[in-house]
């Protein structure tokens, strides 16, 4: 594991409790835009929530109220600075092409345009504000959703709805994108980041192994052929079902008595 960089703890702080790993972009005189230190930051808490076994989940927050992310910060971009806003194994902002075992949820408050778009779509789960709002606005500015968005949301949202979004660069109100299914939980601003540690706590309860496992195969759906389907899910319920925590399960709900997950 790589030396944590210093700019974890400043320009995204991360805390760990109960299992749950709280991450929160903390740039607010930029609207948490995405800058070298963020990527960084964001690479190296990747792999210490896939490394830490304490860690069942992980929550993508931010310091702000009015904006979750403004996407890259363009200042950066401007100084000829780009490449650093993207890391070797996590791609833009350290986090969208990461290599994740473990459920990962955003909490979202306020805007989440362009780049800070594809943060929450990149994680598995979304919890949002009622006032909130998601959308893809790089072609009124001429340019490209690089970082995921223009194939994710489509496999999020029904093609039309998301094919309309890409081409308008129009966003669309967390109300709406609850009724479609992007968004899992809505609440008020006040409420998200509990709302999320509610939803980690009920997937930080199961068993950690079996969990990350059928996750595993889960993420794969639109991806693979059911032949391709079937030997992923077979090859994950071989480990599963060899596991410590298959045999906890079934003797803790015989002793009727909570279960003591080890993770493997």
């Amino acid at each position: 594991m790589s030396d944590k960089p210093e700019s974890v703890g400043q320009e995204v702080l991360y805390e760990v409790a109960d299992h749950i790993a709280v991450v929160t972009l903390n740039r607010p005189d930029k609207r948490n835009a995405v800058n070298g230190a963020v990527a960084t930051a964001m690479d190296w808490i990747v792999k210490e929530v896939e490394r830490d076994d304490d860690v069942r989940v992980a929550i993508l927050t931010s310091s702000l109220e009015s904006t979750f992310c403004a996407g890259a910060d363009l200042s950066e971009i401007s100084k000829g600075n780009a490449r650093a806003l993207s890391t070797k194994d996590g791609g833009f902002a350290g986090f969208v092409k990461s290599s994740r075992s473990k459920p990962w949820i955003a909490a979202v408050r306020g805007n989440a345009l362009a780049g800070g778009c594809e943060l929450p779509l990149t994680c598995d789960m979304i919890v949002a504000a009622d006032n909130s709002r998601f959308g893809l606005p790089e072609v009124k500015r001429g340019i490209f959703a690089g970082a995921g968005g223009v194939f994710r949301l489509p496999r999020a949202l029904p093609r039309n709805i998301a094919l309309e979004i890409v081409a308008t660069g129009d966003p669309l109100p967390a109300e709406r994108m609850y009724q479609l299914g992007l968004v899992n939980r809505m609440v008020p601003s006040e409420d998200v980041l509990a709302e999320a540690k509610s939803l980690a706590a009920q997937i930080g309860a199961n068993a950690p192994l079996a969990v990350r496992k059928s996750l595993e195969v889960a993420r794969q759906a639109y991806d693979g052929t059911e032949e391709e389907l079937w030997k992923a899910s077979n090859e994950a319920s071989a480990v599963v079902f060899s596991s410590e925590d298959a045999k906890e399960g079934p003797r803790a709900f015989l002793e009727k008595r909570a279960p003591v997950w080890k993770g493997r």
